[in-house]
């Protein structure tokens, strides 16, 4: 019985712990935009957008940033849910190429591709 007890107790633990570390850590999203060669696009501009309706009018971006010559940005202290991300460069844009993400898991870098062409 006391083993028993000895390891509800270390779950419980390790569950309230793993909480706790989830709630001390920023969710983050990083987008890594390519070409539709597979290439790195530095210089792009990326949006990312709580609600579909503002995502299709441009508008009340939750936040933008300019991609590294790796082609990444990477959102900080963003909301554990869905976006929609938009990309463009140079006249182009990643339209019907993974515009959005599925629900972020929070205290987690959530990592996303998207094409642009």
């Amino acid at each position: 019985m006391r083993i028993l007890t000895v390891l509800a107790v270390l779950f419980i633990g390790s569950a309230l712990n793993q909480t706790a570390d989830a709630q001390l850590l920023p969710t983050k999203l990083r987008v890594t935009v390519i070409d539709g060669l597979g290439n790195f696009v530095e210089g792009a501009t990326v949006s990312i957008y709580e609600n579909e309706a503002d995502y299709r009018v441009s508008e009340n971006a939750v936040a933008t940033m300019t991609t590294d010559k790796k082609g990444r940005v990477t959102f900080k202290d963003v909301k554990p849910v869905s976006y929609y991300i938009e990309a463009t460069f140079d006249g182009k844009n990643n339209n019907g190429e993974g515009v959005m993400t599925s629900e972020l898991s929070e205290g987690k870098i959530n990592k996303v591709n998207t094409v642009i062409e």
